[in-house]
């Protein structure tokens, strides 16, 4: 439930540079502006006393940017991680701040917990939303007085920790719900740092699928087998519903099932049954203008001789369409002039669409 590990070596990678990467468990890859931009919120906030909110779907790496958070922080206690949805109710306080001697049945001696062993350091709250009521009331009295008290102790025990939570769920509908303390929640959100899932940071997919790629050959003690083109486009149009870790154990079986020294698409196991659940939430909350992003995106990768044209063309098609062959609406919903619109009707050869279907006003 709790691990004293060191912090992760970073890895920034510079756009378009997909290189092998060696390190893993203690290496989080940044290659995607995306993930550019959470690296340079975190440097900022890293050096501050300030708790930490974490947000982020499950398996994209918010552990990882917490132990970079401590490590930019430069304190000089532990780094101690606790899952608080593994943590025992029944032991639960005693595992977070200790317990005396005597305390409860079979506490033969007394211990601290594992506030203390983060004394002068941080302690990364996990799966914070998971915690139970009652010791969400410890927890807010912790952070407001500075100090811990061991079960069976009669005094508190000052206590120097930064905190840094992080939750997969909607801690504020959790809060409306009456499952989480709004008072803690103001407490632990002063630095919200959200982790995008890996569908919207595609130039992590590639430098994240050579890493595993070449861990767990070292660990198999075979070649490195190149990735096929196909397997490489199969990789990046996958939508990821289980983020890092699920792109992880692809590699890591694409790995044992590939004989020759080419991983192909056959080689890929993907979840298609979570990937169609993930694409109809995602089309659900996402704004229009980041699925055209997301689509752009794939269209950069195999641009063809005339990209803007094609672009261009398809939304003056489907505008054109739209309006019911319409030039003066067209030109009103593109928001240029009706003569910008009747050239751009000629270029792509639109402007003899069937006159039934035309408006009158044109």
């Amino acid at each position: 439930m709790a691990n004293h590990t060191d912090s992760p070596q970073l890895i920034v990678l510079p756009e378009r540079e997909l290189k092998p990467l060696s390190i893993r468990a203690k290496a989080i890859v940044f290659a995607d502006p995306a993930s550019h931009a959470v690296l340079r919120f975190v440097e900022q906030i890293g050096p501050s006393q300030a708790p930490v909110l974490i947000l982020g779907e499950t398996g994209t790496g918010k552990e990882l940017v917490a132990r970079h958070i401590h490590h930019v922080s430069k304190r000089k206690g532990a780094f101690v991680a606790v899952n608080c949805s593994a943590i025992s109710q029944q032991l639960a306080e005693s595992e977070l701040f200790g317990h005396e001697a005597g305390a409860f049945t079979g506490a033969q001696g007394r211990r601290a917990g594992y506030f203390e062993e983060a004394h002068e350091g941080t302690i990364f709250l996990d799966e914070i939303g998971d915690l139970p009521a009652a010791l969400q009331a410890k927890l807010l009295r912790v952070l407001q007085e500075g100090e811990v008290t061991r079960v069976g102790a009669t005094r508190g025990r000052p206590i120097d920790v930064r905190v840094v939570a992080a939750t997969n769920v909607d801690l504020e509908q959790a809060v409306l719900a009456g499952n989480f303390r709004m008072d803690l929640f103001y407490r632990i959100n002063i630095a919200p740092v959200r982790v995008p899932p890996l569908r919207e940071r595609p130039q992590d997919i590639l430098p994240l699928a050579e890493h595993f790629r070449a861990h767990y050959c070292a660990q198999l003690r075979r070649a490195q087998p190149m990735l096929s083109e196909s397997a490489a486009q199969a990789l990046l149009a996958y939508p990821w519903p289980g983020n890092i870790r699920e792109l992880e154990n692809v590699i890591h079986l694409a790995l044992l099932v590939s004989n020759g020294n080419l991983i192909r698409v056959e080689h890929l196991k993907f979840s298609e049954a979570l990937a169609g659940y993930a694409r109809v939430e995602e089309s659900a909350t996402a704004l229009p203008q980041d699925e055209i992003r997301s689509g752009v995106q794939r269209l950069f990768r195999a641009p063809g001789e005339s990209l803007l044209r094609d672009i261009e063309e398809l939304v003056v098609g489907e505008a054109f369409e739209h309006c019911r062959f319409s030039q003066v609406r067209t030109a009103a919903l593109l928001g240029v002039t009706r003569n910008t619109m009747r050239t751009l009707l000629a270029r792509y050869g639109l402007l003899h669409k069937p006159r039934a279907e035309s408006s009158l006003e044109d």
